[in-house]
């Protein structure tokens, strides 16, 4: 299949619309691992005017604006915006494409993106606006998913899926992101134009209450991955969920099963 952007777009759209109600309940858990650690990247402090780009329910934005920031969001998801401004009042979300934001140049000190950059059709797009609002001086940092072998969580249904369902059932567009290592990030920045730039894997873990709640907030909280889950032959998706059941039990402890995941963490700067 060729890659066509707004393919992507209209796959990736339809599904954070389909997934913005159970966002906060499921995938959230995951994400909100990497919160403090972003907005630490991005240097994001008391008077920091900072934008969540793809800001989804708004959750960094708020972090950012607990700290002292003045932090607006945008995001592509109508339903996704609902919830931010429903559950934060007193900050501005605004819609809009990550390939063509539509606020001013020069308009922020800083630019995050929790996990969205990935999610984007064209990656270089979105971090030539991102460069392009920012002031001279202004710091950039997203987050995106390491490869499987280093995430724990995806690890696990991936190799479910291998032995007891089928890896290539979803029949979904080629994805844009390729951004699943340091080497990657750190030349999507260079190539952006960003000056010290940088790249490191950040580890954390996923805590769960069961195994089963992997594919549940998979499933119910992402696009890409809920699209593999759902194509998969019911009895098979069976076969699945026990096959991770048994492998999770070696993240068991104090009740709770704590999976390994990481992230990418990059920035950079925009020159002066």
């Amino acid at each position: 299949m060729s890659f066509d952007p707004e393919a992507v777009r209209a796959f990736e759209h339809a599904g954070w619309q389909k997934a913005a109600p159970r966002y906060e309940g499921t995938f959230a858990a995951a994400t909100g691992e990497f919160v403090e650690a972003l907005l630490d990247a991005a240097d994001v402090g008391p008077g920091t005017a900072v934008l969540d780009l793809c800001c989804g329910t708004g959750l960094v934005a708020a972090a950012a604006a607990s700290r002292g920031a003045a932090a607006a969001g945008l995001d592509f998801s109508p339903a996704m915006l609902a919830i931010a401004r429903a559950t934060h009042p007193g900050l501005h979300f605004a819609e809009g494409d990550a390939e063509a934001v539509p606020l001013p140049n020069a308009s922020f000190d800083a630019v995050v993106s929790s996990f969205g950059i990935h999610h984007v059709p064209r990656p270089e797009r979105a971090l030539a606006e991102a460069l392009r609002v920012l002031r001279p001086g202004g710091r950039l940092a997203f987050a995106t998913w390491a490869s499987p072998v280093k995430n724990i969580a995806w690890h696990l249904l991936f190799d479910a899926i291998r032995l007891h369902g089928d890896p290539n059932a979803a029949k979904t567009p080629p994805s844009g992101g390729g951004l699943g290592s340091a080497a990657a990030v750190l030349n999507l920045l260079s190539e952006a134009g960003f000056a010290s730039a940088a790249a490191e894997t950040v580890r954390r873990e996923w805590r769960l209450a069961q195994p089963g709640g992997l594919v549940a907030a998979l499933r119910q909280g992402t696009v890409r991955t809920a699209a593999l889950i759902d194509a998969q032959r019911p009895a098979a998706l069976l076969a699945i969920e026990a096959e991770i059941a048994r492998r999770a039990a070696a993240y068991r402890r104090d009740g709770w099963y704590f999976l390994p995941i990481a992230a990418i963490l990059g920035r950079g700067a925009k020159p002066r």
